[in-house]
């Protein structure tokens, strides 16, 4: 089941949901908008699942950064979000998708416990200019049923991000030949 904006306000208020920074004008009727960090990890080489992913940092200038096509970035959402009692959905949404960026296809979900600033994936079909602090899509929360146990005592990969964080796959392959 799905919060609509004014049971995301009372989770808020209740302690039940954290939103840092939170503007109330933010939410809408199901969901709250967030926006794009001011700090985005650039990928232009060929990956390998097995090693570490190589890339660049920059700063987005207050000016914008020009998003290319065929590049890989990696971004981070402005706000901090947690609940222990409910799981939370990052997608794109209208606003970007109408630009031709595609943000954040392949892990939407946040577990119950996820206390992060999101790492986003980050696609431009052409090249666009981004800005830190703008729209950049929806979060939704979702009541969730049956017992639960919380993403950060179960000690997973990506309990407490602050930052951007590149994938973690190659410790798999690690772990195989150890």
């Amino acid at each position: 089941m799905i919060l609509t904006g004014p049971a995301i306000a009372t989770a808020i208020a209740a302690g039940d949901i954290t939103i840092d920074p939170f503007d109330p004008d933010r939410l809408s009727a199901n969901a709250y908008d967030w926006r794009l960090g001011s700090t985005l990890r650039v990928c232009t080489t060929d990956l390998d699942a097995a090693i570490p992913t190589p890339f660049t940092e920059v700063t987005i200038p207050e000016s914008g950064y020009v998003l290319e096509p065929g590049v890989l970035y990696l971004g981070v959402t402005l706000e901090r979000t947690a609940s222990d009692r409910y799981a939370q959905m990052l997608n794109g949404d209208r606003v970007t998708g109408c630009l031709g960026i595609w943000v954040h296809v392949s892990a939407p979900l946040g577990h119950v416990g996820h206390a992060i600033r999101w790492t986003l994936e980050i696609r431009a079909v052409r090249p666009v200019r981004v800005y830190p602090g703008m729209t950049f899509g929806k979060l939704i929360f979702l009541r969730t049923y049956g017992p639960t146990a919380s993403y950060q005592q179960l000690g997973r990969k990506y309990t407490s991000t602050d930052g951007i964080d590149i994938s973690r796959l190659h410790e798999e392959f690690q772990e195989g030949t150890s």
